[in-house]
């Protein structure tokens, strides 16, 4: 799970791939009960569910529009939020740079991982947003030098792009699709203006390869939510998280907006119930329910405790990518995820981490 204070470890929260906010809570160390445990694996679940969602709302509805939508959602939820937690919305001097250079990166970061999403599939969006996590802890590494790396998380690192390279470079995994038949007649409510040739408007049961253009978009947005991530914990030092990540959502929608009004033609037609469907799930469910359990968790539990079961999920996405789209699970898909998920369980395992308890 993404911790939400500053002593958080290297490796964020799923849920942050999906831009769930951050917000600092005073964590606890009360071991993990059962029930804490399946309720953790549900919101794992549900990050892992974000690129089947997306895939089902750009179907109809261009891109970088439901990446705006989806975060005008969040930014509705934030500011109830704030509002609700008692915490003031008002800029002081100092706090507007972090917060428009957070929006910039925010605006670029999704919409790089939506479009992905609408050339690629789920499945790979899911593995791919997820190397955020080894960018983080690279960068940390290496460039701030704030958070070394044990050989037994370095090898995570390298296992982890073992998997992402096998992915990329094997012909079967490069053209992973579903095996439904691409539908007759298309609707022209994800228009882009100018479209491009590589998109089109099936729905995202038929059949539909995963395109290099695709996968490097997907790398890229993780690339990024890397780089977001530390900027994010540089920013908190000058602004208070909750209203930071509020600041942050409203700049990122503004330019999302704009750029799709520039660039997209937007048809009422195209909010079909399963795109709206789509749109909802990533405002409400990812936006709202998440990130009131995630942070009503953090206050009882440690991020490092809640942090180990951020491996499962890139497994729940593509799980949940063959089971509601259909795409095919090869062999070396598997492989690529358990490889992924065994490197985020390492680079998430830190010394002296206590391991949860099922008490």
């Amino acid at each position: 799970m993404r911790p939400p204070d500053q002593d958080a470890p290297a490796a964020q929260s799923p849920g942050e791939a999906v831009g769930l906010p951050e917000r600092p809570v005073g964590g606890g160390n009360a071991p993990l009960g059962p029930g804490t445990i399946a309720l953790t694996l549900l919101l794992v679940a549900l990050w892992g569910g974000t690129p089947v969602a997306i895939k089902y709302s750009v179907a109809t509805i261009p891109p970088i529009a439901v990446a705006a939508i989806r975060f005008a959602m969040a930014a509705v939820f934030m500011y109830v939020w704030c509002r609700l937690e008692g915490t003031s919305l008002t800029l002081r001097k100092g706090q507007l740079r972090p917060c428009l250079i957070l929006g910039g990166l925010l605006c670029v970061q999704i919409t790089l991982f939506t479009l992905g999403v609408q050339l690629s599939i789920a499945s790979h969006g899911t593995l791919f947003i997820n190397t955020f996590i080894f960018w983080v802890a690279a960068i940390e590494h290496f460039v701030t030098r704030t958070d070394r790396l044990s050989p037994i998380r370095l090898g995570g690192l390298v296992l982890a792009a073992a998997g992402v390279l096998l992915i990329l470079t094997m012909q079967d995994s490069a053209r992973e699709r579903a095996e439904l038949p691409a539908p007759v007649v298309e609707s022209s409510a994800a228009t882009s203006v100018p479209q491009p040739s590589v998109v089109d408007s099936a729905p995202p049961q038929a059949g539909k390869y995963a395109t290099l253009l695709g996968d490097i978009l997907l790398l890229a947005s993780g690339m990024l939510l890397g780089v977001k991530i530390i900027c994010t914990k540089q920013a908190t030092q000058v602004v208070e998280p909750g209203k930071l990540i509020f600041w942050h959502d409203v700049i990122g929608t503004a330019l999302m907006a704009v750029w799709s009004l520039l660039t997209e033609r937007v048809d009422p037609a195209g909010f079909t119930l399963p795109a709206t469907l789509g749109l909802l799930y990533q405002g409400v469910v990812v936006a709202g329910f998440c990130f009131g359990v995630q942070a009503r968790l953090l206050r009882k539990h440690s991020a490092s405790q809640l942090s180990v079961y951020s491996f499962a999920t890139p497994l729940f996405g593509i799980l949940l990518a063959v089971l509601m789209l259909g795409e095919r699970l090869s062999p070396w898909l598997l492989v690529s995820g358990a490889a992924v998920a065994t490197g985020i369980w390492l680079v998430n395992r830190k010394p002296g981490t206590a391991t949860p308890s099922a008490a």
